[in-house]
C-alpha cells in the first residue's frame, strides 16, 4: 500500500512479490538461525516505535520478566527485493538500556514545587485518576472544551495503545477537546504540496526511490535518509540499492549546508548551500534553463498544457474561466505576476532584476559556475529524479524553499515518466493494520496549528483563521478552504501531554516557553504521561508512568518510510512493567471510570480484546500474506513482511490525461501560481517581516542570511540536523548512544580559527534567547558561516545557575531550541526552527 493511501485509510494493496511470516529461526538452510534462548530465557517479538519512519522489529530476550538481551531481525537469506532483513539501528539495539534508564518513571507523581523545578511526590493511581477527572470536568464546565488541549506528540509511534487513540477517546467522552493540525516536521511541506499539486499527501507522494534505477540524474535538497532512517530496510536502504542497480551512469548532486552520511562518496558534487537559501539556488538554475532557450524548446508546451502560472497568458485564461464560473478566487489573480517574468526580471519585476546565477551566488554561497553546471546537467538529463527533504522546509521561508525545488522538477516537463519525480519526498508502501482503538467523535470543531499552543495559552481567545491559522476540523487538510471565519474562543487552560517532549524541549524558545508554563494562572493543569523524566515531564502537575512498548502487547505497522518492503510486527511481552507503570489504555480507562464513563470507554474489553479485533481486521486486509487464524498464533510468528515490487511514478496518470485525472487545485492543474495563496496574501493579517506569495519565491527572512541587523551581533547561521543517536529527543537518555554519537556544535575550520576555537573545546553558543554549552567539532563538512547542532538534546538549565552571554542560565544539555525563535511561519503557522543566528566562543 502506498504510504499516502494508507494514511488516507485506503484499502488498496499493491502487488507483493514475496510474502513471508518470520519465526524465531528460519527454515532456510542458508540462514544462520538466532541462537536459541538459554536456560529459562524467553523470546518475544516487539519493535522500536519512535518516530523515525521505520518501526523496526526487534527480538526481546528475557528471564523472570527482565530483559537479558536485544537482537534485530536476521531471519531470512537477506536478498534485497525478495526478503531482505529489517535490521534495527543502534537506537533499537539499545532498548534494554533505555527501558531500564535511571530516569524511568515508575509511579504516579504530583508536583510540590514550582513548575519546572522537578519536585514531585508519589500519589496513588486512584488519587491521580480522581484529580484529573475532576479537573477535566470542571474546566469543560467553566471554560468550555476548547480550553482543554491535547498536545502534539510522536514519542510512541504505534498501534492500538497509542496516545492519540487512547487519550482522544477519553477526552471525547468528556465533551471533546482542542486538537491540532499539521505537525512539527512537515507543515510547510504539506503547504507546498497543496499549493502546487493540490493534495497534502502529494508531499510524500513522489516517485518511489526504487525509480532511481531508471534515472540518469539525482538532485537532493536536504535529502538524508541514511542518517534519519538507518534500518536494514526502508528509504535509506532503497536509496543505496537503487544507486547500485542504476545502469544509466547516474550523477548525484546533493544540496545541503552539511556533508551528510547519505553522501559518503556517492555524490558527484556537494553544493554547500547556506541555510534558508535553497530557493535562490533553484531560481538561478531555472533562469539558466529559460535564458538558454531550453525551456522554450523543450518544456514550454508542458508548462502551458499541464500547469498554470508560468506565462501571463495562462493566468489571463484562468482568470476568465473562474470569472465565468463566478468563483471568488478570480478577483485575486494578477496575470502580470507570472513566473516567467519573475525569474527573468521582466514586466512588474523589471526593477527587481533577473534571478541570475551571479545574483544567487551572493546569497546561497554556491558559485555561479556550479549553478550553471547543475542547470546544464538538469537540461541534459533524460530522467531527472529531484527530491526535497523536510529539513528544507523548517525555515522561516520553508514553504517557499520547498515549492522552489518542486519548480525544478516541473520546469523539466518530464513529470510522469519513469525515473522522474516531482521534487516531493518519495512514496513508500505499507503493511496496513486492520483499524485501531476508535477515538470517537470530537464535538469541538476548531483546531489550531500544532506549533501555536504556547501562544494559545497566553492569547488563544484572539486566534482566528486569518491571523493564527485556526481551522475547522472538517477542513483541516484542505488548503483550498480558507477557514477565514474560524475562531478560538478560549485560552488553553489544561494541557494533556503524552509520549511527547514538545512541552519544553522540541518547541521553540525553551526559556520563553518555560516562563509561560511557570505561570499557573494561565495554564491551570498540565498532565504528562510518559516513561521517562524528560524535560517536559518536569513541567507537569501530575505525571502518569506509561509502560514501554517492550512491556506491551500490540500491533505495529512499518510506519511511513519503509520504502518497498512492507512489514508488521505482532508484539508480545514476557516483561514485568517497572514499578507501578500502566498502559495508556488502562490509565485512560481509570480516569474515565472516575468520570462515570468507564463502561463507555472500555466497552467491556481489555487491551488484549482490542488487539484480537484489530488483528482480525489486519488478517482480512492482507489476504496476500499467510497469517494465522488468531492473534496469539501471530504473536508466536512475530514478524510478517512482503516486498512490494510495484513502484510509484508520481503524477503518471495526470500527465497522461489531465482532463481525466485533474489535480485537486482550484485550476485543476499544477499551480505554479497558487490561486488559493493569492487569496490568503490578500486577506490574511501577518506578523512583521512575513510574506505570502502566490508564486514560489526566494523570501528574505528574519534571522536569515540576509538579515544584516541580526548578523551584527550574531554572525553565524545556526541550523539543526537529525543525528544517528536520537530520533528527535527520544533516546537522549541512553549513555551508550551519547558515547557513540557525539553531541557537538559543528563549525567550519575558517570560523573556528577566527575565534581561536580548537577541536573538542567546550564552547558557548548564544543569541538573545539563550545560551547553550557543548563541545565543538571543527570540520570542513559544514559550510563556512554556518554552525550545525544535532536537534533533540535535552534542555538542562545549569543546576549551578551559571549565566551565559545571553543573560540566561546556561543550558548544559545543548538543546538547540534554547536558541530558536517562536515565530510561526506565514501560511501554516508552523515550525521555522532552522532559521537562527548565533555567536560562538570558547566557554
Amino acid at each position: 500500500m502506498e504510504r499516502r493511501s494508507f494514511l488516507k485509510a485506503s484499502a488498496a494493496l499493491g502487488c507483493a512479490a514475496t510474502v513471508t511470516g518470520c519465526k524465531t529461526s528460519s527454515d532456510d538452510a542458508n540462514v544462520t538461525p538466532t541462537p536459541p534462548p538459554v536456560a529459562d530465557e524467553q523470546m518475544n517479538w516487539s519493535a522500536c516505535l519512535v518516530n523515525c519512519g521505520s518501526n523496526c522489529p526487534i527480538k526481546v530476550f528475557s528471564r523472570d520478566g527482565v530483559i537479558t538481551r536485544i537482537e534485530a531481525d536476521h531471519e531470512t537469506t537477506d536478498e534485497y527485493g525478495v526478503n531482505h532483513q529489517i535490521r534495527a539501528c543502534a537506537r533499537g539495539r539499545s532498548l534494554k538500556q533505555r527501558t531500564y534508564a535511571p530516569d524511568r518513571l515508575k509511579t504516579p507523581m504530583k508536583r510540590i514545587g514550582k513548575r519546572g523545578e522537578g519536585k514531585f511526590v508519589p500519589i496513588s493511581w486512584d488519587d491521580a485518576y480522581a484529580e484529573i477527572a475532576a479537573k477535566l470536568q470542571e474546566t469543560a464546565s467553566t471554560h468550555g472544551n476548547e480550553s482543554i488541549y491535547f498536545n502534539y506528540g510522536t514519542g510512541a509511534y504505534y498501534g492500538f495503545a497509542n496516545n492519540a487513540a487512547t487519550w482522544g477517546r477519553l477526552l471525547n467522552l468528556n465533551g471533546g477537546f482542542l486538537n491540532h493540525h499539521w505537525d512539527y516536521s512537515w507543515s510547510q511541506v504539506y503547504m507546498a504540496a497543496m499549493a502546487t499539486y493540490g493534495d497534502k499527501w502529494d508531499s510524500i507522494g513522489g516517485s518511489s526511490l526504487a525509480e532511481i534505477e531508471n534515472s540518469d540524474l539525482f538532485i537532493g535538497f536536504g535529502f538524508n535518509p541514511n542518517e534519519i532512517r538507518q534500518s536494514g530496510s526502508g528509504e535509506g536502504y532503497d536509496f543505496i540499492k537503487a544507486l547500485e542497480n542504476n545502469n544509466h551512469n547516474i550523477e548525484v548532486y546533493m544540496v545541503e549546508p552539511r556533508y551528510t552520511d547519505s553522501m559518503r562518496g556517492n555524490e558527484h558534487k556537494w553544493l554547500a548551500v547556506r541555510p534558508g537559501t535553497d530557493a535562490a539556488l533553484a531560481e538561478a538554475v531555472i533562469h539558466h534553463m529559460i535564458d538558454t532557450g531550453w525551456v522554450n524548446d523543450n518544456s514550454a508546451a508542458f508548462l502551458e498544457s499541464h500547469c498554470v502560472g508560468y506565462s501571463e497568458a495562462s493566468l489571463v485564461q484562468l482568470k476568465a474561466e473562474l470569472t465565468a464560473k463566478q468563483d471568488e478566487h478570480a478577483q485575486y489573480i494578477e496575470p502580470e505576476d507570472n513566473y516567467h517574468d519573475y525569474i527573468m526580471g521582466m514586466g512588474k519585476y523589471l526593477e527587481q532584476g533577473a534571478r541570475t546565477p551571479e545574483w544567487a551566488e551572493k546569497i546561497c554561497g554556491v558559485t555561479a559556475d556550479n549553478i550553471r553546471e547543475l542547470a546544464t546537467k538538469l537540461m541534459n538529463a533524460k530522467a531527472p529524479y529531484i527530491s526535497a527533504g523536510a529539513g528544507v522546509s523548517r525555515h522561516a521561508n520553508g514553504d517557499q524553499n520547498t515549492r522552489a525545488v518542486y519548480m525544478l522538477a516541473i520546469m523539466t516537463g518530464k513529470l510522469g515518466q519513469a525515473g522522474v519525480s516531482t521534487g516531493a519526498m518519495p512514496s513508500s508502501n505499507q503493511f496496513p493494520l486492520g483499524g485501531g482503538l476508535p477515538a470517537g467523535n470530537n464535538p469541538v470543531d476548531i483546531t489550531i496549528p500544532c506549533f501555536s499552543w504556547s501562544d494559545a495559552i497566553v492569547r488563544g481567545e484572539e486566534f482566528t483563521g486569518t491571523t493564527d491559522g485556526v481551522r475547522y476540523a472538517s477542513n483541516a487538510l484542505n488548503e483550498i478552504e480558507d477557514n477565514n471565519s474560524a475562531k478560538l474562543n478560549s485560552n488553553i487552560k489544561v494541557i494533556i501531554n503524552t509520549s511527547s517532549n514538545i512541552l519544553i524541549n522540541q518547541h521553540s524558545d525553551s526559556n520563553g516557553t518555560a516562563e509561560i508554563l511557570a505561570d499557573e494562572s494561565k495554564c491551570e493543569l498540565i498532565v504528562v504521561c510518559d516513561c521517562w523524566m524528560t524535560p517536559s515531564a518536569r513541567y507537569a502537575d501530575i505525571i502518569l508512568p506509561d509502560t514501554t512498548w517492550l512491556e506491551s502487547e500490540d500491533l505495529a505497522d512499518d510506519s511511513y518510510a519503509s520504502g518497498q518492503m512492507a512489514y508488521a510486527t505482532m508484539m508480545s511481552s514476557s516483561l514485568n512493567p517497572l514499578g507501578d507503570a500502566k498502559s495508556m489504555y488502562d490509565i485512560c480507562a481509570g480516569i474515565a471510570d472516575k468520570m462515570g464513563k468507564g463502561g463507555e470507554y472500555t466497552e467491556g474489553k481489555t487491551g488484549r480484546d482490542w488487539c484480537e479485533e484489530i488483528y482480525a481486521g489486519t488478517r482480512a486486509a492482507n489476504t496476500d500474506v499467510d497469517m494465522p487464524a488468531t492473534y496469539g498464533e501471530a504473536q508466536e510468528v512475530g514478524l510478517f513482511r512482503k516486498y512490494m515490487a510495484n513502484t510509484v511514478v508520481a503524477l503518471k496518470d495526470y500527465v497522461a490525461n489531465p482532463a481525466a485525472a485533474p489535480r485537486p487545485t482550484i485550476s485543476g492543474k499544477i499551480e505554479i501560481y497558487s490561486v488559493s495563496l493569492a487569496k490568503k496574501a490578500a486577506t490574511w493579517t501577518l506578523l512583521d517581516g512575513d510574506e505570502i506569495t502566490p508564486l514560489p519565491k526566494y523570501v528574505v527572512t528574519w534571522d536569515g542570511f540576509e538579515d544584516e541587523e541580526a548578523a551584527k551581533d550574531y554572525p553565524l547561521q545556526l541550523c539543526g540536523f537529525h543525528t544517528k543517536g536520537r530520533t528527535h529527543s527520544s533516546y537522549h537518555n541512553v549513555p551508550w548512544l551519547r558515547e557513540a554519537v557525539e553531541d557537538a556544535v559543528w563549525m567550519n575550520p575558517k570560523d573556528a580559527n577566527a575565534r581561536g576555537i580548537t577541536q573538542g573545546a567546550k564552547a558557548q553558543v548564544w543569541n538573545d534567547r539563550g545560551t547553550i554549552e557543548l563541545p565543538v567539532r571543527v570540520t570542513p563538512r559544514v559550510a563556512p558561516g554556518v554552525a550545525m547542532v544535532g536537534q533533540g538534546a535535552w534542555y538542562t538549565p545549569d543546576p549551578a545557575g551559571r549565566i551565559g552571554n545571553s543573560g540566561h542560565i546556561i543550558d548544559i544539555g545543548g538543546c538547540i531550541n534554547t536558541l530558536t525563535k517562536y515565530h510561526p511561519t506565514p501560511v501554516t503557522k508552523g515550525n521555522p526552527q532552522h532559521t537562527n543566528r548565533v555567536q560562538i566562543a570558547t566557554a
